[in-house]
């Protein structure tokens, strides 16, 4: 991966200082000559790949809290974000229409050459059907149909409507396999560029990046739309030359940092860099998992306490433990590398998917087994654990038992730091479901789970409000209320 994403950046910078005015005159006069007019389509995919991985990568305590991994232990102010404002949860809710915008206008700067430029538009399209998917898995229903049409040739439409989560997630599927399907007939002769943040401009890759969401998208609805979950998943499996995935770990989607100002890996920068690391420890149920099931992985993803021991803390807790290095912190691996990398997919995700489709009777190739010791073992791989550790797990407390639970046990741990996925992860399947809501919520006890969406930011109680009321009646204390559409566990509020 390039290490140099601030040259990509600058263009833009200097894009977005452009001055138009009223006479020819003006125009003439205030236009710089130094600036672009059009930022370079590279420049522009860099921009966005870095975006997502600051807005889905930097966050520590809210989806890692959320899918049960850490905890605040200092500055003890867990569920005071879950209300409507702009900053924090509100910023990847921007971060996602502006990634989408941004890969719109690349589109229609690149149209009149579309064919010279076909590897970089199918790239721009898929990071759209990425952002779309990362924003619905957030807030369920979202403006979708009547978005990025504020311009008068689009229509002019600047109170978008909100779709249902029912009909965009069937939507994005069918132009990921649309986009999938093109890369199949053939890549195009276009270099990518520098700003290929992620696979350095190799097109097989991004195709194995785009099936690998296919299944993730499809899987996730495999409880409520079961028909389109099959199709996909055995269309895949069942001709791999055509739909290759992610099967290996050097082929994982991940974006890694330079390592130097201004852009150290996030989590090194809100923890060594900001010398706020010891803010956070490792949960308890995280913990105690790793703990009961002899799993290598802890040494990975977490630091001994100062006693040599490994210990969690309770999520939410009302005041902070006594001692601070009482309590594990996040590994080194994961928090201490300035030049370390944010994960958008990792190959084992693929393989728990695989184990999990063969366990619901579908035609993937192989046996939920094989494709679980698969998954195991390109974790254990990631997390630097030796092949005789990981055979001894997979013979010992992480053996094959058949069930969709060791599957989705197992594939909580190793989507540690993807802690997006893995908060979707329980809120699909109620794995871990050791997991509780915060001991010390604004809330008190209304709510006997982790939050099921992201609040809505405060813009769009200011500026779209009409068609937010539409699906507000559904949404309760900002995070509750309705469950995803793919979320099908009873018994929560």
């Amino acid at each position: 991966m390039k290490t140099t994403i601030w040259r990509f950046l600058l263009p833009v910078i200097g894009f977005m200082t452009l001055v138009s005015s009223c006479t020819k005159n003006f125009e003439a006069i205030n236009t710089d000559p130094d600036a672009l007019d059009k930022v370079p389509p590279t420049n522009m995919l860099a921009n966005v790949i870095r975006y997502t991985g600051e807005q889905f990568g930097g966050d520590i305590d809210g989806f890692g809290t959320f899918s049960g991994y850490i905890v605040k232990i200092q500055y003890l102010d867990y569920m005071a974000g879950l209300v409507p404002t702009n900053n924090t949860f509100g910023n990847r809710w921007t971060s996602c229409y502006y990634n989408i915008t941004q890969m719109k206008d690349l589109l229609a700067n690149t149209e009149e050459n579309a064919e010279g430029l076909k590897n970089i538009r199918l790239v721009a399209r898929l990071w759209q059907c990425y952002n779309w998917s990362l924003l619905t898995d957030g807030w369920r229903d979202v403006p979708y149909s009547e978005a990025l049409k504020g311009y008068e040739a689009d229509g002019a439409i600047l109170n978008a409507k909100y779709d249902r989560q029912e009909d965009i997630y069937p939507a994005v599927m069918a132009d990921l396999k649309t986009i999938a399907d093109e890369m199949a007939a053939g890549f195009g002769s276009d270099d990518l560029g520098d700003g290929d943040l992620l696979y350095d401009g190799d097109m097989e890759m991004w195709q194995r990046f785009c099936n690998s969401l296919r299944l993730r998208m499809a899987m996730r609805i495999s409880g409520v739309s079961g028909q389109l979950a099959k199709t996909t998943i055995e269309e895949i499996c069942g001709n791999p030359a055509k739909y290759p995935i992610i099967s290996a770990n050097e082929e994982s989607c991940a974006l890694s940092w330079p390592g130097a100002a201004p852009y150290y890996e996030p989590w090194y920068n809100t923890g060594y860099m900001s010398k706020r690391v010891d803010n956070f420890g490792m949960s308890d149920i995280f913990i105690d998992q790793l703990k009961s099931t002899s799993d290598p992985r802890i040494a990975s993803v977490a630091n001994k306490a100062d006693d040599g021991e490994y210990r969690g803390y309770q999520n939410g807790a009302a005041s902070t433990p006594p001692t601070l290095r009482h309590i594990s912190f996040i590994g080194d691996r994961y928090m201490n590398v300035a030049g370390g990398a944010t994960p958008f997919y990792k190959a084992c995700e693929n393989y728990y998917i695989l184990a999990e489709a063969a366990m619901l009777g579908y035609s993937v190739g192989m046996t939920a087994q094989e494709a679980y010791e698969k998954a195991v073992t390109l974790s254990m791989e990631d997390n630097g654990i030796s092949a005789a550790a990981t055979a001894s797990y997979l013979a010992g407390s992480g053996k094959w038992n058949n069930t969709k639970e060791r599957i989705w046990w197992d594939e909580w741990v190793a989507l540690f730091k993807n802690n997006y996925e893995a908060w979707a992860l329980y809120r699909r399947t109620g794995i871990p479901s050791t997991n509780y809501p915060s001991l010390n919520s604004i809330y008190g006890d209304a709510h006997n789970d982790q939050p099921f969406r992201l609040p809505y930011p405060n813009n769009e109680y200011l500026y779209n409000k009409e068609k937010l009321d539409v699906v507000l009646s559904k949404v309760v204390d900002y995070a509750w209320g309705e469950q995803m559409w793919w979320d099908t566990r009873t018994g929560v509020k």
